[in-house]
Order: C-alpha cells, then structure tokens, then sequence
C-alpha cells in the first residue's frame, strides 16, 4: 500500500529492539491481498509449540 509503514518503521517505532527478554517477530501483510497472514501465523505457532 503506498502509506503503509515500512515493517523497519514500524519496529523502531514500537520500541521492539529494547526488548530483549521476549522473542517477537513482525510480519510485513497485505489485508486486502492476504499475503504474509500464514507466516506470521505460521512463525506464531511455532514459536508456541516451543512452550
């Protein structure tokens, strides 16, 4: 989308990098689109299987 935030963005903007204690992941998607929805979900619950 043309003013979408960039994932890069969008990470500084959250503070993501300063946290270190907790394994997060940002996953670039399109909702119109569907795109990058299955990974993220797929990152999600193989992170959670982990547990």
């Amino acid at each position: 989308m043309p003013n979408a935030m960039a994932v890069s963005e969008l990470t500084d903007k959250l503070g993501l990098q300063a946290l270190r204690s907790r394994t997060w992941y940002v996953q670039a998607t399109c909702a119109t689109q569907g795109t990058g929805l299955y990974d993220g979900l797929d990152w999600l619950s193989h992170e959670l299987s982990k547990r």
